[in-house]
């Protein structure tokens, strides 16, 4: 009777915690519309729209009375939303570890962004400061709430199964991209026979992400379940907390070694993603069908990519699978330099490879730093973790314009960037990710 009881209860855990799983996978399928139909592919050109609509006789606008060019306006908004972000990730984490209100916290910030993203279809004619401020909550409000997704993931994944699982939440956001994509580009072109405006199917398309971000967020929040925190109740200030944060990551020096490994080849594979476009409009001279195809492209070839590391991770482990991408991530580059102009095939085939490697890489190195996080801690240090993709993702473009300045080519901008994934194998082949695991508390599974 007594075993009978035991086993039970063992499948009734197992049962809940693959319910949590495919309920997590949905918010990688809610959120992803965002960054790709919203903050890739529609609102950058269309916020400079309206603020060129706004802008005076020389070409500025004047938000808060500060003279901006409408052109940088976007660019702008996007770098203030980081600063946001960077700010109140720490915050939040440390609130969500320390109450263990984690559900809780992340439907606040899911909801707030897809609030955000839905007003913006009241964004048309000269309202560009409208435009800006959903743009900066929007953002935010996806890192905060992106941190406490990821930070769920070695809670609801035993170490052996955390790369796959991982790798089908890319997968299932780059589906969901890519699905989504389609509808809006259909929309758009199409836009006449649908009795639609250019303008007004933007607007359509930009607030459709925002009511799929909040639909699918249902799924997750009906799923996933908070754990108690470390002291329920507790009234720590969120400034004593980062700071004790921030001390704690110091004693554990893997940890950090890992962080900045990461830091490196993610600015890396950031930087590629925004300046492709960049690189195949100005130096291949490829039209605007062939950039958004081949945008598509890389959504859709991502699914694949990661699915297809994640089982490469299983017989190799994680930390071989990721330095074998970041090498993949090398040759693309080097070929891209050498790619002829007017030749969409090829571009196409450059593309290809992006997606192959961008999922896949992406997955795994999340999998791998939640066998590095301290048990409790998981938000904390999730804040990190999205602090160093977001708050440093200025360095690689730094170099990719410094090296155009200098030299006046995209071609050796583009392969300048060899040197993020070059610097970023050799840190991450450094890291003893097996004793990292063991200091962190964490045991350590047989394949990483």
């Amino acid at each position: 009777m007594g075993t009978e009881t035991v086993r039970t209860g063992v499948f009734d855990e197992a049962t809940e915690l693959r319910r949590e799983q495919r309920g997590w996978y949905f918010y990688d399928w809610a959120c992803s519309v965002y960054s790709t139909s919203v903050l890739t592919v529609f609102l950058g050109p269309y916020l400079t729209s309206v603020a060129d609509h706004a802008a005076d006789a020389d070409g500025y606008v004047h938000p808060l009375g500060i003279p901006v060019r409408a052109g940088s306006f976007f660019a702008y908004s996007v770098s203030l939303s980081v600063i946001l972000a960077v700010v109140l990730m720490p915050l939040v984490g440390s609130a969500a570890d320390r109450t263990g209100r984690k559900k809780q916290l992340l439907g606040v910030a899911a909801y707030t962004g897809a609030a955000a993203t839905t007003g913006m279809f009241f964004l048309d004619g000269d309202r560009y400061l409208l435009g800006g401020l959903l743009l900066v909550v929007a953002n935010a409000a996806q890192s905060v709430a992106l941190m406490l997704y990821n930070s769920y993931l070695p809670q609801i994944a035993p170490p052996e199964e955390r790369d796959a699982i991982s790798s089908r939440g890319w997968a299932f956001g780059y589906a969901s991209g890519s699905l989504v994509l389609i509808v809006n580009l259909v929309l758009y072109s199409a836009h006449d026979s649908f009795g639609l405006s250019e303008t007004e199917a933007v607007r359509v398309c930009l607030a459709a992400a925002g009511l799929w971000w909040g639909a699918f967020t249902l799924v997750p929040l009906r799923r996933l379940r908070d754990r108690g925190g470390r002291a329920a109740g507790a009234t720590a200030p969120g400034l004593r907390q980062l700071v004790a944060t921030a001390r704690d990551m110091r004693r554990r020096p893997l940890t950090l070694s890992f962080l900045l490994a990461y830091l490196i080849y993610n600015d890396g594979i950031q930087t590629v993603i925004s300046q492709a476009s960049v690189y195949g409009s100005e130096e291949l001279g490829l039209g605007q069908s062939t950039l958004i195809g081949a945008v598509l492209m890389v959504q859709v070839l991502a699914v694949a990519g990661a699915l297809t590391m994640g089982r490469l991770a299983r017989t190799y482990g994680a930390k071989r699978t990721i330095l074998g991408s970041l090498v993949a991530w090398t040759v693309t580059l080097a070929a891209g330099y050498f790619l002829p102009a007017g030749a969409p095939v090829w571009f196409f085939a450059l593309a290809a490879g992006i997606g192959l490697v961008l999922g896949g890489s992406q997955a795994l190195s999340r999998s791998l730093f939640s066998h590095l996080v301290p048990p409790g801690k998981e938000a904390e240090y999730f804040a990190a973790y999205e602090m160093s993709d977001r708050g440093m993702s200025w360095l690689g473009p730094l170099l990719f314009g410094i090296t155009y300045q200098l030299t006046g080519s995209y071609r050796s901008a583009i392969i300048s960037l060899v040197a993020f994934f070059v610097i970023g194998f050799a840190l991450l082949a450094r890291v003893p990710v097996r004793q990292a695991i063991s200091e962190a508390g964490n045991p350590v599974p047989q394949k990483i």
